[in-house]
């Protein structure tokens, strides 16, 4: 997660409110992680699968983000393009099409975790 953040910072993932969605949710995504290390519970861990299910819709929506905006970018300088032609420059566009799948990897290792923890009780596994 810190290091998403840094390399979102760097790169100036800015420039929009859709660019600051997973700055937001990974900053949000380490407090509940930090919660979870020093606080071990049902509340916090709870809490973290949440925060694992919002990692997962912001990365696909990173992915439709990053997609749509290198459709759009292949269509303004080639507008003839279309199909499967469209889609293989939209994938090598630009933005880096398939970049935000690092949200669903963390979500996915976040829930892998939180699944069955030590912490839990035997009602909550």
């Amino acid at each position: 997660m810190i290091g998403l953040i840094f390399e979102l910072v760097l790169l100036e993932h800015t420039e929009s409110w859709k660019q600051w969605i997973p700055l937001a949710v990974l900053g949000a995504g380490l407090m509940t992680a930090i919660l979870v290390r020093l606080r071990p519970g049902r509340g916090t861990f709870q809490a973290f699968r949440a925060m694992m299910a919002l990692f997962l819709v912001s990365g696909l929506l990173g992915l439709y983000f990053h997609y749509a905006g290198n459709v759009e970018f292949a269509l303004e300088r080639t507008p003839e393009v279309s199909g499967l032609a469209l889609f293989w420059k939209s994938l090598k566009g630009a933005t880096p099409t398939l970049a935000p799948g690092a949200m669903v990897q963390l979500a996915l290792l976040g829930l892998v975790y939180a699944y069955r923890h030590p912490s839990l009780t035997e009602k909550e596994r």
